[in-house]
């Protein structure tokens, strides 16, 4: 299957000169859903993974989903502020300031190896981010699954030395 003549381009979207990739047509496809939960399994097998993390909010489509096929549980990590309770925060420059994620203390136990997951890697702050909360509960990055990668920003070398799988490179 062909990701990329599913996935909608709008030129000038949120704001002029930027070309933003849209996967959620996918989303209208059970064949295409099936097909990004196979595939992702095929670069991160089933037996080298004990839960899913996904990145707010397009992640938590897409980690729910895996979440079914691995067979696992699911954490959400979030913009700061949303989740109650006792969290481990982590915070990360943005190109004029700073931003802020978090998850539960409890969302994954220490050991566990974990699976990152969103729909796009851009500049790769925030996937950075959430693979260091990942590695602040004591729990182990297996690596990180997105549907869109957008080559040029070169957010892998933000991300660094972890195992990156996209399925769609632009």
């Amino acid at each position: 299957m062909n990701l990329q003549d599913i996935i909608s381009t709008h030129q000038d979207f949120p704001k002029k000169g930027i070309l933003f990739r849209d996967f959620a047509p996918l989303l209208a496809s059970p064949d295409a859903l099936r097909y990004i939960a196979d595939e992702i399994q095929k670069k991160f097998p089933v037996d080298t993974v004990d839960m899913i993390a996904g990145i707010e909010s397009r992640g938590f489509i897409l980690g729910t989903l895996l979440a079914i096929k691995y067979d696992t549980g699911f954490a959400m990590i979030r913009k700061a502020g949303k989740t109650p309770g006792k969290t481990y925060q982590m915070s990360y420059s943005l190109e004029y300031g700073t931003d802020t994620i978090e998850m539960r203390a409890d969302a994954v136990k220490a050991g566990s190896r974990v699976l990152i997951c969103d729909d796009l890697l851009a500049t790769g702050g925030t996937a950075r981010a959430a693979a260091d909360l990942i590695e602040k509960a004591e729990a182990r990055v297996m690596g990180l699954a997105f549907i869109i990668e957008l080559e040029a920003l070169q957010g892998r070398r933000k991300i660094g030395d972890y195992n990156i799988e996209s399925l769609v490179v632009y």
